[in-house]
């Protein structure tokens, strides 16, 4: 009786651990590379790769260099934001979902400066605030 009992645990052990290896291979096997980089444009996509999430330009260092734009699932652009030698330098947007502007303002080597203005999703002018330069 003991050796039954034994050899049926035993036999659970190892069927239990050979549907552990088939699932992690399928999930090895289905895992998407999401990630492409091609004529220093970097690009990044949804599962799936029908629409983009990340887009912009890199420099030869690969940091992030020129406009880079956030996409939903959907593909509607909802922020953008302008970068030089991988520091946020220049405008930014970010929109709400119906593509309304919720803020904007500017980055001067990774600092916030000059006036931010955010609206509600009215698209009328909410707060403003001056950073100075």
């Amino acid at each position: 009786m003991k050796f039954l009992i034994g050899a049926f645990i035993l036999l659970s052990l190892l069927v239990s651990c050979s549907d552990k290896q088939e699932d992690q291979s399928a999930v090895t096997e289905k895992k998407e590379d999401l990630v492409e980089i091609k004529n220093g444009i970097y690009t990044e996509w949804y599962p799936g790769k029908k629409n983009i999430k990340f887009q912009g330009a890199q420099d030869e260092k690969a940091q992030r260099n020129g406009k880079w734009v956030f996409f939903s699932e959907s593909g509607n652009e909802l922020s953008f934001t302008f970068y030089s030698r991988g520091l946020k330098d220049g405008f930014t947007v970010v929109k709400y979902p119906s593509g309304r502007i919720h803020y904007r303002g500017e980055y001067r080597n990774d600092t916030i400066v000059g006036l931010w203005t955010t609206y509600d999703e009215n698209g009328k002018v909410s707060k403003e605030k001056d950073f100075g330069y």
